[in-house]
């Protein structure tokens, strides 16, 4: 395993991650969660990332509790949560959102689930445009104080907000963001590379990029349909989200049968192409990884060799066969 900083901070997260999103609490059960989380710390993952909406705080739970039963050392592992959506399957108007009462609130309800006295990092899982930036920053630096969280960050946020979360915290010597939790693969690059280039050094933001495979789709698996019982089939909403993509590409299945075959010929697994390209991304601190068995986690754990072992001649190709 490689470790890379989390940005500017002397934090070493291992440079490939493990996330719960649509597999722990609903996805997958308790018995293969555990073999997850045991084999990705056995391969040198740090890094287990979670959020209070992911299966309506059930994530959270199973994870802690598989923690525990593996008796991680604490001061080895980080673990994330994030807080804006709630964890109730119907929230209630405080049960949702950046006011300082639901980051308390959902902070405090984290650290049961997942049983840790301490969140290594707490993101902001999207924007809240009904509380005024200055009221969260101030409740995660309250959280910082208190000693219940050490990094603060933000996902999908759009630059000009974390700009303006930084000069808050400058102007009330607050804590700032350290992070951010951005969507990045090879169909989807803009912010990425792009909103937040500016970021990187002004405020040594990192990164703790999700959707390396743009859920599924850079596998190939989806070339000649949607099966019927696949995340996707089950998932109108996102199947439509990730075949269209946010700018309605439409062209996106195409772009991801191509890349197939450029893996094909290479003579690698498209997945573990894919991760090696965001790897390749010095802005990048840590890609999560989605896995429900851990088979599938092993082979994504191939990227590592990928990202050293081709040359920049075939990520080049894996760009330009992705390109719109």
């Amino acid at each position: 395993m490689d470790y890379r900083r989390l940005g500017a901070s002397g934090l070493a997260l291992s440079a490939l991650s493990l996330g719960a999103w649509t597999t722990f609490g609903s996805g997958i059960g308790r018995g293969a969660a555990r073999d997850l989380v045991a084999a990705a710390w056995d391969h040198g993952i740090n890094f287990f990332d979670n959020a209070e909406g992911y299966a309506n705080g059930e994530a959270e739970r199973v994870m802690g509790d598989v923690i525990a039963d593996l008796r991680l050392p604490r001061d080895g592992f980080a673990v994330s949560s994030k807080v804006m959506f709630g964890s109730a399957a119907d929230p209630l108007p405080m049960q949702r959102g950046l006011s300082r009462k639901h980051v308390h609130d959902a902070c405090h309800g984290a650290l049961r689930r997942l049983r840790v006295d301490y969140l290594d990092l707490y993101f902001c899982h999207r924007p809240d445009p009904d509380v005024p930036v200055a009221e969260t920053v101030a409740a995660m630096d309250a959280l910082i104080r208190q000693g219940k969280v050490l990094y603060w960050g933000t996902s999908e946020w759009p630059a000009a907000l974390v700009r303006e979360a930084h000069a808050v915290a400058r102007a009330h010597h607050w804590h700032a963001p350290s992070m951010e939790q951005p969507q990045y693969n090879l169909l989807h690059r803009r912010r990425v590379e792009l909103e937040y280039a500016p970021l990187y050094a002004e405020f040594g933001m990192g990164t703790t990029v999700w959707s390396p495979l743009a859920s599924g789709l850079l596998t190939g698996k989806y070339g000649a349909g949607i099966p019927a019982d696949s995340r996707l089939g089950r998932d109108a909403d996102l199947a439509r989200m990730v075949i269209e993509g946010e700018e309605g590409e439409g062209d996106r299945v195409a772009r991801a049968q191509r890349f197939a075959a450029l893996a094909a010929e290479l003579g690698v697994a498209p997945a573990a192409l894919a991760i090696a390209w965001c790897l390749r991304n010095p802005h990048v601190s840590t890609v999560l990884l989605g896995a429900s068995r851990v088979a599938q986690l092993l082979e994504n754990l191939g990227a590592l060799a990928l990202a050293r072992e081709l040359d920049d001649a075939a990520f080049a190709r894996a760009e330009a066969v992705t390109a719109r």
